[in-house]
């Protein structure tokens, strides 16, 4: 009945099966850590929930039958000895699922229902549609039969503990057919005029055509770059709750929250293609700002964290996203630009800064984004170098923007500040060698073998040429074949899936390749936007990756890598296109530069 389906294969157990604005994928992953045999629609409002259950049946014994699934960006399908299921988005709310020769049993996830928690399952006497109502989504699932018979029903209206669902089977004709619908409280019932192969195919064309958009120079050479946009395809929400636009969550995995800087990839990924998604992208956590001016740790469904904030690299993301756009912002976006970065800028100078001091701290290795960093084991409250240079490249960008808008007073006061900050870095911070931390309440100065000492590279040629030279050597001794260790490989501290002391991250290589560039080191540049490039291209779009093997770690469906990939795979098209990169002269299979170890923790 369906077409071959297009687009690239990907496992489910990698990446969940969802479509552009849907709450919902389809998957077995089910929370952090927990794999189902199953695979089971896990909606991802208030919260990551496990809903129903979807088990295909052997037709002839009513057993469930055994299947392999498939996934191409629009089609799902079980295929067994004897048949096959396939399932496909019409809507970002709805599936529709088709079978033949294959039947189909939906449950409730839980078995357990209370008066707390759980699922209640009725048939609607409206319509006739069977019913699935979550206290955890606090929505309903809506089964309608299009087509086939409903051969069973377990737990109408049962309370308590107990199995709750329907098993579809075939018709006289061989096949069924059902909508699943995900829908706040009451609907009129389901009508479509559209077969299903006419569902499949729309959706099929919805991701070629944001494919097309974001990545219309992907080629040989970018083998990953579909792969990584069905990954943020896929994961991008419509607004819903505290969501207050289109939003790319981190994952459809358990990492489905929008972080506060998370978001900056994303944008930048989608800004020459989908300018009016990007600026959604950057805008959105703004949208959140509280009086003090500082942005939320997080933005979901249900929730706005405050608790943490995120490092100020907006500023840096803001001209960036204005270079790749491909048309100007108006008047009005840069206004409620500058005034939300002023406010942003404001907090760090002020809630930030104790009395007397020059320079910004963090209250937790949280604020940095780079959580348990090594940078922070002499005290968490601390000054580190990182903060002060995104900062000063906020500070640059803000008093761009003033001399645009005509706020010539303000745009000498930021640079001013800047240029005061810089200098107090340098003296602060930097012993000749290398860049230091300090606890915010005072003591000594520490180094660390965390890459997290060496992010002022960002502030590319504002750096003296002796700095920044010596910090593109110490960056090179933490690439290793697969890309930049968080943390030093021959530190003590060093652990293979440590999170932020050892593994590969895709937002730290994105800014250090930006920083190099700028910084007049183009060779490593092009030396680690290639080997993460080739990292994407054999691991997939994981939250990070080992350092010393290149397996991919923790979430395997991670938003701000797959964009990172596009970033990077964009720049090198152009570059290669432009004669620039050096590393298209080198063979694939040369073994990267390497220098001498300078000792576990450089110091």
């Amino acid at each position: 009945m369906t077409a071959a389906p297009s687009g690239p294969a990907f496992s489910v157990h990698d990446i969940p099966f969802s479509a552009h604005g849907s709450w919902f994928g389809i998957s077995p992953v089910l929370a952090e850590k927990t794999r189902a045999e199953d695979l089971h629609l896990v909606s991802h409002q208030n919260g990551m929930h496990a809903v129903l259950r979807l088990v295909p049946l052997d037709a002839a014994t009513g057993d469930r039958a055994e299947t392999r699934v498939e996934a191409t960006p629009g089609l799902l399908s079980w295929t067994g000895a004897n048949g096959r299921i396939d399932l496909a988005y019409e809507s970002p709310d709805t599936v529709r699922v088709h079978g033949r020769g294959l039947g189909l049993r939906v449950t409730a996830a839980a078995n357990a229902l209370t008066p707390f928690s759980g699922t209640y399952f009725y048939r609607d006497p409206v319509d006739g549609a069977h019913t699935f109502t979550s206290y955890e989504t606090g929505r309903r699932y809506r089964i309608t039969v299009l087509s086939g018979t409903v051969a069973d029903v377990d737990g109408s209206q049962a309370l308590g503990a107990g199995e709750r669902g329907l098993t579809v089977a075939a018709g006289a004709d061989g096949s069924w057919e059902v909508a699943v619908e995900e829908l706040d409280s009451a609907r009129l019932p389901f009508r479509s005029s559209a077969a299903f192969d006419e569902v499949m195919e729309a959706a099929r064309e919805s991701f070629a055509q944001f494919v097309d958009t974001v990545a219309p120079w992907r080629s040989a050479a970018t083998p990953a770059a579909e792969l990584a946009a069905y990954v943020v395809w896929s994961a991008t929400v419509r607004p819903a709750g505290l969501v207050t636009r289109p939003a790319v969550l981190m994952s459809k995995h358990w990492m489905d929250k929008v972080w506060s800087w998370d978001h900056c990839f994303n944008a930048l990924a989608l800004a020459p293609g989908c300018p009016g998604l990007a600026w959604d992208q950057f805008a959105l956590p703004f949208d959140h700002q509280d009086d003090s001016g500082a942005l939320p740790d997080s933005v979901t469904h249900s929730e706005v964290l405050y608790n943490f904030v995120k490092p100020p690299i907006h500023g840096w993301a803001f001209g960036h996203l204005r270079r790749r756009l491909p048309e100007p912002l108006t008047p009005a976006q840069l206004t409620e630009a500058y005034d939300r970065l002023t406010r942003w800028t404001d907090f760090w100078l002020t809630a930030r800064r104790a009395p007397g001091a020059a320079l910004p701290h963090y209250q937790h290795g949280n604020d940095s984004g780079w959580d348990n960093a090594t940078t922070f084991d002499p005290g968490r409250l601390a000054v580190t170098a990182d903060l002060a240079a995104t900062l000063i490249l906020q500070l640059d960008e803000l008093a761009r923007l003033a001399g645009e808008l005509g706020f010539p007073d303000d745009a000498r006061r930021r640079t001013e500040t800047a240029d005061a900050m810089q200098a107090a870095l340098l003296d602060e911070l930097w012993d000749g060698e290398r860049f230091l931390s300090r606890p915010a309440h005072g003591g000594a100065r520490a180094p660390s073998a965390s890459l997290l000492d060496l992010m002022p590279i960002v502030l590319g040629d504002r750096l003296p040429a002796k700095v920044r030279d010596w910090l593109a050597e110490r960056i090179e001794a933490h690439l290793t074949a697969f890309g930049l260790a968080t943390e030093h490989p021959g530190s003590p501290h060093y652990e293979p899936d440590g999170y932020w002391r050892g593994p590969i991250w895709a937002p730290a290589t994105v800014l250090i390749e930006d920083g190099l560039r700028r910084a007049g080191h183009e060779r490593l540049a092009d030396e680690i936007s290639a080997r993460f490039r080739a990292l994407c291209e054999t691991s997939g779009f994981a939250e990070n990756f080992d350092a010393l093997t290149g397996q991919g770690l923790r979430d395997r469906a991670y938003t701000w890598t797959a964009s990172s990939y596009l970033l990077l795979a964009r720049d090198h098209h152009r570059r290669a296109d432009a004669g620039t990169d050096a590393t298209v002269a080198r063979p694939a299979s040369d073994d990267p530069p390497t220098r001498p170890a300078r000792g576990p923790a450089q110091r």
